[in-house]
């Protein structure tokens, strides 16, 4: 499997910040050391790099992509799911998915 380029993993990258509703146009173009906040251009690199890996010679080894999905706590005690990340994103209104799933 080789690692995607750049432009590619940009595309990889807006995408899943938009379906988080992250905006990446409200960091500013230019560092800011007040705040203290990242640019774009500088956010970007680094979740490149996270991606795909430090670029060296005009390439990247490979990154972690698979620690979106496969981290899980050590399981310790008696309940080894006890620590489990849980299986389903956060809903913006729970209570109306507790009434349709609440068991009697």
């Amino acid at each position: 499997m080789s690692v995607p380029s750049d432009d590619e993993l940009d595309v990889l990258i807006k995408a899943r910040l938009a379906l988080a509703g992250v905006d990446l146009n409200q960091l500013p173009e230019t560092a800011d050391p007040a705040t203290g906040a990242p640019t774009r251009a500088q956010a970007m690199e680094y979740l490149r790099t996270f991606l795909g890996g430090s670029k060296t010679a005009g390439t990247r080894p490979g990154g972690r992509p698979a620690a979106f999905n496969t981290w899980h706590p050590a399981a310790t005690g008696a309940d080894p799911n006890a620590l489990a990340q849980q299986l389903d994103a956060p809903q913006e209104y729970p209570s109306i998915a507790t009434a349709w799933t609440e068991t009697s």
